[in-house]
This record gives structure tokens, C-alpha cells and sequence, in this order.
């Protein structure tokens, strides 16, 4: 009888075990904070600020896999946004991402808030990997292009032979009649070989019963191994907003590595009717470990008398307010990093 409630009470103790064994669940996050001195161009000078992803954006997440069988899994991520120099989190728990899905021979199925195609084709060719001042998520502010989609369904192939299709669907959820739904439409294509990366997308957004506004992203880049790990990537992104200019973006940037250091460059057009931004980025890490390193980066951009561009870093824009137009912002920081 003792024994038999002791095989018990062991089988009841190796549940969980057993659970754990089945799902891998992993806890992850990022941890960016800098100081930074910066100038908008304005007469109120310079100031300095400590502030929170100017590398990569501070974070935390879960995610995990499960094991159906016959090469399927099932998947899910969480990810959360955390502002280092306040504590305070995003306006949405799980903004950054919140997906289930499945994964298996026929490619990637998820549901939830995910990464747009043209987010895709974008993080692939930004020398600065959309992090420090300079990067190219300036395309996706004050409503230009989007990045994540909310409520939708995302597909990503396999790789064929170096090429791989992706596909996106985000409901607008509008049940007002008369009401323009918002539905976005994304198609993307990769190819990749060997240090070669090439990549296009396009979204299309229902924001009015007759017309669509429509988004386009063209990036490529190269890693050169014979030259040490040198990278030069670079793209051109475009939203067309029905009632407005068209805005154009173009990027070109490289990257190189010296040991536990890299360097960063980048130089970035912006454009918007008559409106033009010019600007020029540096930036340079050394690795302490493998999980944390300290940075420096430095950007300027020159506006034309029509323009009021901005400057971003992972996390943070600094840009002209939209009435003083042809100032020229610039940005310094120092930052440190530490990924689990």
C-alpha cells in the first residue's frame, strides 16, 4: 500500500516535468539605457536626457514551442515593452508582439499583433539593425508606414532554395456602415544566399470606401567574410496616403567589426512634397560579454526650409515641432546593454 502511494505521489510530482518536457518556454529581454545630449534646432539649445532603447528598444517577452508531431509545432511569443529610465511599460501589455500559431514543412501560420512584410524587408537592410539615431524607423512615425499589424493573420514560407513568400491580413474590425475598415493587405518576398539578402514588400489600406493608400519597402545587403564580416546594406521604403504627399525614404549604410568593437554608418533622404531631410549617422559598440556591451552614437540631419524630419533610435524620435519648419536636430549618446 506504501508503495503504491508513493508511485502515485511520484507520478503526480513528474507532471510538471512531464509539461515542461513538452513545451519549451523561455524567458527573454533586452535592457537598454543611455544618456544623450541633443539639439532640435530650436532656441531652447541643447539638453540632456537619460532615456531608455537607443540601441535596441528595452523589453521582455516569453515565448515557447510544443511538439504535435509528424513536424508540426505549436508556437507562441509575448512581448512587452519597458522604459528603463521611468519603469513604465507600453500603453499595451503585449504590444510589441502577441501570437500563436503553428510551424511545420509548409512554413510559419500565426494570429494576433505581428510584424509587418514590409517590417520584415526593412529590419533586414538597416545598417544601424533599427537601432541608434539614424535608423530607418523614421519611416514608420507619425503614420508613415507600418511596422506591426493588430488583429491579423500572418503567413512565411519555407525556404525555397533561398527564397521564402510572406503574407499578411490585418483586420480593420469597423462596423460602422460607411466607415472606411482599415483592412491592410501585405505580400513580401526574401532571397538570400550566402552573405547576399534581397527583399520587397507591399501593403495596401483600405482608409476610404474608393481608394487605397499604399505602402512599398525595396531593400538588399551583403556580407562580406573575406573582408572580415564587413556588411553594406540599404533600402527605399514609400507610403502613398490618399490626401497627402507622398513620403520617400531611402537608406544606405555599412557596418564593421574589429574583435569585440564595430562601427556603424549610415545616410538616410527623407522627402514629403517639398519637404527634404538629409542626415548622417555614426555609431560604435564594444562587446563586454556576449549578452552585454556600451555604445556611442552621433547623428545630424539637415532640413530644407519646407522640412521637419526627425532623427530615431530604437525607441526614441527627436525631431522639430511641426510648426518651426528647417531646423536641423542632432543627437549624442551614450548607452549601455545587457540581452537575457
Amino acid at each position: 500500500m506504501q508503495a503504491k502511494r508513493l508511485a502515485i505521489i511520484a507520478a503526480i510530482a513528474a507532471t510538471p516535468l512531464f509539461a515542461a518536457a513538452q513545451t519549451n518556454v523561455q524567458l527573454y529581454g533586452i535592457l537598454d539605457a543611455a544618456i544623450s545630449s541633443q539639439d532640435l534646432g530650436g532656441p531652447e539649445g541643447r539638453t540632456t536626457v537619460v532615456n531608455s532603447g537607443n540601441q535596441s528598444s528595452s523589453r521582455f517577452g516569453f515565448r515557447g514551442a510544443e511538439d504535435l508531431g509528424g513536424g508540426l509545432k505549436a508556437i507562441f511569443n509575448l512581448e512587452a515593452g519597458a522604459a528603463i529610465d521611468t519603469g513604465a511599460g507600453d500603453s499595451a501589455l503585449f504590444g510589441r508582439r502577441a501570437v500563436v500559431g503553428l510551424e511545420g514543412g509548409f512554413g510559419t501560420l500565426t494570429l494576433g499583433r505581428e510584424y509587418s512584410p514590409i517590417a520584415a524587408v526593412a529590419g533586414a537592410t538597416d545598417a544601424f539593425g533599427q537601432g541608434f539615431y539614424g535608423s530607418n524607423l523614421s519611416a514608420f512615425t507619425t503614420n508613415r508606414l507600418t511596422r506591426r499589424l493588430a488583429n491579423s493573420v500572418n503567413y512565411k514560407s519555407p525556404s525555397w532554395n533561398g527564397l521564402k513568400l510572406l503574407a499578411a491580413y490585418a483586420a480593420g474590425e469597423v462596423t460602422t456602415a460607411n466607415t472606411p475598415s482599415g483592412d491592410l493587405k501585405g505580400v513580401g518576398v526574401e532571397y538570400g544566399l550566402g552573405g547576399l539578402y534581397l527583399g520587397a514588400a507591399y501593403h495596401t489600406i483600405n482608409r476610404v470606401p474608393a481608394d487605397e493608400d499604399k505602402e512599398t519597402a525595396f531593400g538588399a545587403g551583403y556580407k562580406f567574410d573575406q573582408l572580415g564580416g564587413f556588411e553594406i546594406k540599404g533600402n527605399y521604403m514609400a507610403a502613398d496616403r490618399e490626401g497627402s504627399a507622398k513620403y520617400k525614404q531611402s537608406n544606405l549604410g555599412a557596418s564593421m567589426p574589429f574583435g569585440p568593437h564595430r562601427v556603424y554608418a549610415n545616410y538616410q533622404r527623407q522627402e514629403q512634397g517639398n519637404a527634404k531631410g538629409n542626415s548622417w549617422a555614426l555609431a560604435y559598440t564594444y562587446s563586454l560579454s556576449k549578452r552585454t556591451n556600451i555604445y556611442a552614437s552621433y547623428a545630424t540631419l539637415d532640413n530644407n526650409g519646407s522640412g521637419v524630419f526627425g532623427l530615431s533610435s530604437s525607441s526614441v524620435t527627436i525631431a522639430p515641432v511641426a510648426t518651426a519648419p528647417g531646423r536641423d536636430p542632432d543627437v549624442f549618446s551614450l548607452g549601455l546593454r545587457h540581452s537575457f
